[in-house]
């Protein structure tokens, strides 16, 4: 693949990025349902990887993950991921019925999330989600959230919202074969991390740097020291690296390529590791003030750190990679 973004991609970048700058609170502890509709009807987030047949826009996965780095860049709570992957499992294991019935309801912005058991502790979005799709055994079922026991996990992020989810898979409807929508919820998940830990990296790396060019000791700018532009070099190289492995992930995710699985795992495991070691140095670069609530770098730290552990810990990525 071409290793830069089309034109029209570039855009879509461009317009998540403003809107989030200008609307996105990242000290938030849930999403924003008004701006979460934004950017449902003006740009169309949510739909972008649906097919057209089910009200979606008919664009590759690719899309929606180049809009997730920017979600990631950001630090805004935001349903998006969730919703996706709960999209990709409908589309791989369940029936047309269900496609038909499910997938308009989250290309028009309804938060979906995807549960793996009829009892799942950290479910994406689990608690807030009006479209539930429940893997139990070899059945993939739809079920009512109002019959689920749904209760908020309190997490070191709050922004990265998780719940447990209990179900009666009596209750449920059957839609569908599991083992497909599981193997493809674990591979979307794992791509859509590595693309936020890419955007939260980048953005992190900025803010340090344009905190370098400001913070004057012993008559200079801290950053025209030669150590510090040492370290700021490796975390430029460490970043680019990690979107490398993101848009590799991604594109072939998205386009169901022979090595997709083996990208997704080295993004997951990379991406993560990466922007963990980002978050660090942006406090250590940032001074004392990184160590206040009032200075967002803390934030930055958290996320890395949850996403360092949500579908999958890069430790167990690299491990499916060795067998």
């Amino acid at each position: 693949m071409d290793f830069a973004l089309a034109p029209e991609q570039q855009e879509l970048a461009a317009l998540v990025r403003s809107l989030l700058a200008k609307r996105g609170d990242p000290r938030a502890e849930r999403y924003d349902e008004a701006l979460w509709q934004t950017l449902c009807e003006q740009i169309g987030v949510p739909a972008l990887g649906i097919p057209e047949e089910y009200g979606g826009a008919g664009f590759s996965l690719f899309e929606p993950l180049v809009a997730l780095e920017e979600v990631g860049r950001s630090l805004v709570p935001s349903p998006l991921l969730s919703s996706l992957v709960t999209a990709e499992a409908l589309l791989a294991g369940a029936d047309e019925a269900a496609r038909q019935r499910l997938l308009p309801r989250i290309a028009a912005g309804e938060v979906a999330a995807f549960v793996d058991g009829a009892d799942a502790v950290d479910v994406l979005d689990g608690d807030l989600a009006t479209v539930l799709v429940v893997a139990v055994g070899d059945r993939l079922l739809e079920v009512d959230p109002a019959t689920a026991d749904r209760t908020w996990t309190p997490s070191m992020d709050q922004s990265v919202r998780l719940a447990r989810v209990a179900v009666d898979p009596t209750s449920g409807t059957p839609i569908g074969d599991a083992r497909p929508a599981r193997e493809r919820a674990l591979l979307v998940g794992a791509a859509g991390c590595a693309a936020l830990a890419t955007g939260g990296a980048a953005r992190a790396l900025e803010m340090t740097v344009s905190y370098t060019q400001e913070r004057v000791q012993f008559g200079r700018p801290i950053g025209s020291f030669q150590a510090l532009k040492h370290r700021m070099a490796d975390l430029l190289v460490l970043t680019e690296m990690a979107r490398s492995a993101s848009w590799a992930a991604s594109y072939a995710v998205a386009t169901g390529a022979d090595d997709a699985a083996e990208l997704a795992h080295v993004a997951k495991s990379y991406c993560c590791e990466a922007f963990a070691q980002v978050a660090g140095e942006t406090i250590q670069l940032h001074g004392g003030i990184a160590i206040t609530w009032e200075h967002d770098a803390h934030l930055f730290f958290k996320r890395a750190h949850a996403l360092g552990q949500l579908f999958g810990t890069p430790r167990e990525h690299r491990a499916a990679i060795a067998l």
